[in-house]
């Protein structure tokens, strides 16, 4: 089905690319009816996936207008003489004025460019920093907190490496989250966490600051990073546990060096040194496009301005104060009082603020633009 739109309620630039989007629906429309791209399975289902993307947003624009419609229908009546008609238009109007605002919000919202690195899993790193064991500690609970809430939204998480603490922390930590639109809300955690509170260890009662740095990359393909053999040192070696405690009796453990850059990449937590190599090549690969992303960026320094914080791991960007129960945001300046929620896996609470406040960043920024 052809759809066409005349809404005038919307913004010029977000009519506009509305109109752009439902143009290119109806050309899809046309495309997947056509014997060619029938017979072209892989060409239907991109074609098909494609639709399917811009589904949301051209049932919300069509919803608009629909709206729009009634309210003049609506308007008709207040003209009348019948008094009893012109207070249930009047009701009529209000209530649709009301719907036309949400679906227009929605609307706008719909229309943001999206990032396309949004779909992605994600690589996270963490390593305690600032803090000595209480830092550790800390990693160790900030590691369950992702644990239960990629539990909570059906992810799957896997740790490639991690190297413990005697008490039960980590020094540092590598994991995986496999899943829908897992970059979309992971990307919000790159940077520098603090912790505020007494230390077990503390007998004294001392409020103690402690600090750990945590990464995000986005999953990188084959295709998207080419790694040639001969740029590769591997060694193997033998896994260890706790305190350099022997738990493999063969070489496993695997350290592979990217010699052009110098990033090494280790695992020893699989008992096959063929999944040990995956995964740390996984990791590697993750670590070399985003390297080659953050070069693109600094080319593109308007994208930079509507992201919340910049992502740097030098930068502090959240504070856990237990004495308070307090959970601070300093990239958009929010302050919780749950923090017990949050460490109960429920970043939601964090994360949807910030959505919301890169989703108004951004639209500023088109109005600026268009």
């Amino acid at each position: 089905m052809t759809v066409i739109l005349h809404s005038a309620k919307l913004d010029f630039c977000m009519n506009k690319r509305a109109q752009g989007v439902i143009q290119r629906y109806n050309e899809l429309v046309k495309l997947l009816a056509d014997p060619a791209t029938l017979s072209d399975q892989n060409k239907f289902k991109e074609l098909s996936r494609e639709q399917s993307q811009l589904a949301d947003i051209v049932e919300c624009a069509t919803m608009v207008e629909k709206i729009e419609s009634e309210i003049e229908q609506a308007k008709i009546m207040l003209s009348g003489e019948d008094r009893e008609l012109k207070e249930l238009a009047q009701a009529e109007i209000d209530s649709l004025t009301a719907q036309l605002e949400a679906s227009s919000s929605r609307l706008n919202r719909l229309l943001i460019p999206k990032d396309p690195r949004d779909e992605k899993s994600v690589i996270m790193e963490m390593r305690a920093a600032a803090g000595g064991e209480e830092s550790a500690l800390f990693a160790s609970e900030l590691f369950r907190v992702y644990s239960l809430y990629a539990m909570r939204r059906g992810w799957k998480l896997e740790v490639i490496d991690s190297h413990a603490t005697d008490i039960g922390g980590f020094k540092e930590i590598t994991f995986s989250i496999e899943g829908k639109d897992v970059y979309r809300y992971m990307k919000y955690e790159s940077g520098v966490h603090r912790v505020q509170r007494v230390p077990e260890t503390e007998a004294s009662g001392r409020i103690h600051t402690s600090t750990i740095t945590v990464a995000v990359m986005q999953e990188a393909e084959d295709v998207d990073v080419q790694i040639k053999p001969e740029d590769l040192r591997i060694d193997v070696y033998r896994s260890s546990g706790h305190g350099g405690q022997c738990v493999q009796t063969t070489d496993s453990a695997v350290r592979i060096t990217h010699l052009p850059t110098g990033i090494v990449m280790t695992c020893q937590d699989e008992r096959s040194q063929t999944q040990n190599k995956e995964r740390a090549m996984k990791v590697l690969r993750a670590r070399l496009f985003e390297l080659e992303q953050e070069k693109r960026e600094k080319e593109q320094v308007n994208a930079r301005r509507v992201q919340i914080g910049s992502g740097d791991r030098a930068e502090k960007i959240r504070t856990y104060n237990f004495p308070q129960c307090r959970v601070t945001d300093h990239r958009i300046g929010l302050t919780i009082y749950r923090l017990p929620d949050v460490m109960m896996g429920d970043l939601d609470l964090v994360i949807s603020e910030l959505i919301e406040a890169e989703e108004r960043a951004k639209l500023e920024q088109l109005s600026k633009t268009q």
